[in-house]
């Protein structure tokens, strides 16, 4: 299978060896059937084109996807197929549609497990999404139906619902907003353009209704999306990369993903088939070819760059130009090792934000010659958690598990300052930091103020005003080192969802975060320029540890 002849992304090339170790294995419940694979495959390909209306042979990475999923069978019984969750992510007008309808059709034809009353849903985010796939399957079904008289007498077609008539079968469209009827199972679910989900509705509706089929099909297909806070960025695309590189096992759970591997090499036309796995159709080479460089030239002159990027390259970016930080160099700045910081200065930033939302806690660390940065966040849950995750697109639980932050304890649910005190506290007395200052937007932080400059006079605390005129100079300080990596920070999700989400405002002072975009969550990226307003006049260059005071080189 590896005869190095394509171009791939790595996540493709995973997906290939990963294939050839398993055909190795003897030692599990799996295996594999050349027959069953080649019977999908020919299905597929007898399918007629929408458009023409005649036959199209599957492109070679398509094969591999439909071989792959219908070849694994339980050895005791071949009706269970082997890979019930199915994630396939590549870029725009690579046969994606085709591929969505021929698992569909084919599922719902010749399905075994149940051997009747399968239900079978084209779903995506929107009804009208929902809706394309839906008709699609309905045109190469009616095609199909003109060629096979069999296949006509056994199936009807309404607008809203396609029949098996001999076993009771159905294909039905479904979407968030649209809902599903009573008694749902979906054998099959087939959804399309994921990135565009805000939340884990869909899926956790879909799933819901399988628990009790041993052979059920969760096929998620999308090109990549401008949201970096969407549920398949944050949770689908990671994963999928992890079982693609062995880290995570989980066998029944196959992952395709066609992408360019860095942003960089979309400037090698020789590299574009990572991401576009058609290309390596000669008949519609050069038409996709063309359309591509067309594309990439239209969008570098008219500004539209990041929508090309990800539309047709497959790469996540950020919707808006005036993103205040990309992906890329944010992730390039992470460590995965936190630095001890016993012992340490410390300038501590602040966000209050509302009482039944969250509040930001952030703190700056100088190293020798750059800055750490990391945060801890007080969740409200006011309205239930899991509606708040679901709204803020930040899994509190998983931050909460993870030490990034807490949830609120009290039967209100809104946020406790006594808490939020009381953590401080014990926060800078168990590190033994030595505090620079707690930099704080004055805006509903007069509780806690109050209560800190009681106890802790020795605290500076150091009101930070939110116009222009004191954060712009931060503000763009703060993002150029954040890309020359001169501030480093954790993986706490909070403070990335924070990050991905900042948007930038500007006016005749020049430039700030744009605060009034509530539905995006933003509060420990504010927090953290909080303190920063302060702490980047620090000279980092001429930094003094204990371990250069007490060396021989030092001296006066």
């Amino acid at each position: 299978m590896l005869e190095n002849r394509l171009v791939t992304s790595h996540a493709v090339l995973d997906a290939v060896k990963r294939q050839e170790n398993d055909l190795k294995r003897a030692d599990w419940r799996w295996r594999y059937d050349p027959e069953l694979a080649g019977k999908a495959v020919k299905f597929m390909e007898l399918l007629p084109e929408p458009k023409s209306g005649k036959p199209q042979p599957l492109a070679p990475f398509q094969k591999f996807i439909i071989g792959v999923i219908y070849g694994w069978v339980d050895k005791k019984d071949s009706t269970i197929r082997r890979f019930t969750d199915v994630f396939i992510s590549m870029a725009r007008k690579n046969g994606k549609s085709l591929l969505i309808s021929g698992v569909i059709l084919y599922e719902f034809l010749f399905g075994k497990n149940p051997a009747n009353k399968r239900q079978l849903y084209t779903a995506a985010n929107d009804r009208k999404q929902a809706g394309i796939v839906f008709d699609m399957v309905k045109t190469r079904l009616t095609a199909l139906i003109r060629k096979d008289q069999n296949i006509r007498r056994m199936v009807k077609i309404t607008r809203d619902e396609i029949v098996n008539l001999e076993d009771g079968s159905t294909i039905r469209s479904f979407s968030r907003d649209a809902g599903l009827v009573d008694g749902y199972e979906p054998h099959v679910a087939v959804v399309d353009e994921y990135a565009n989900a805000k939340t884990t509705d869909m899926l956790e509706t879909l799933a819901s209704g399988q628990v009790l089929l041993p052979s059920y099909l969760t096929f998620i297909i999308s090109t990549a999306g401008f949201d970096m806070n969407v549920p398949m960025f944050t949770q689908n695309y990671p994963y999928a990369k992890k079982v693609l590189a062995g880290e995570v096992e989980a066998e029944r759970y196959f992952a395709f993903i066609a992408e360019m591997d860095d942003v960089s090499e979309v400037d090698d036309p020789k590299l574009w088939i990572k991401a576009n796995p058609l290309l390596d159709v000669d008949v519609v080479h050069d038409q996709i070819m063309d359309y591509l460089t067309d594309k990439l030239k239209s969008a570098r002159a008219d500004g539209t760059l990041n929508s090309k990027l990800v539309k047709n390259w497959n790469i996540w970016r950020q919707a808006s130009e005036d993103s205040y930080l990309d992906a890329d160099s944010w992730e390039s700045s992470e460590l995965k090792e936190k630095p001890d910081i016993r012992g340490s200065r410390v300038w501590l930033g602040v966000d209050v934000g509302r009482t039944s939302d969250l509040f930001a806690t952030t703190w700056l660390v100088p190293q020798k010659g750059w800055w750490w940065l990391d945060g801890y966040g007080f969740v409200a849950s006011k309205g239930g958690i899991e509606n708040k995750i679901k709204t803020d697109r930040v899994d509190y639980l998983a931050a909460e598990k993870a030490g990034e932050g807490e949830i609120s304890r009290l039967e209100s649910g809104v946020i406790d300052n006594d808490r939020v005190y009381e953590w401080l506290e014990d926060f800078i007395e168990r590190n033994d930091l030595d505090v620079q200052g707690i930099m704080y937007d004055p805006y509903q932080f007069g509780p806690l103020l109050t209560t800190i400059e009681k106890n802790h006079p020795e605290w500076s605390m150091v009101a930070v005003r939110q116009g222009t005129l004191t954060l712009s100079m931060p503000t763009k300080q703060f993002r150029d080192d954040i890309i020359s990596g001169k501030i480093k920070h954790s993986d706490n999700r909070i403070l990335r969802a924070a990050a991905m989400n900042a948007v930038l405002m500007s006016d005749n002072n020049g430039v700030r975060i744009n605060k009034n975009k509530y539905a995006n969550k933003i509060d420990m990226i504010d927090a953290a320029l909080d303190a920063y307003a302060i702490a980047f006049t620090e000279d980092l260059d001429n930094f003094l540890d204990d371990e250069r005071v007490f060396s021989d080189d030092f001296g006066f």
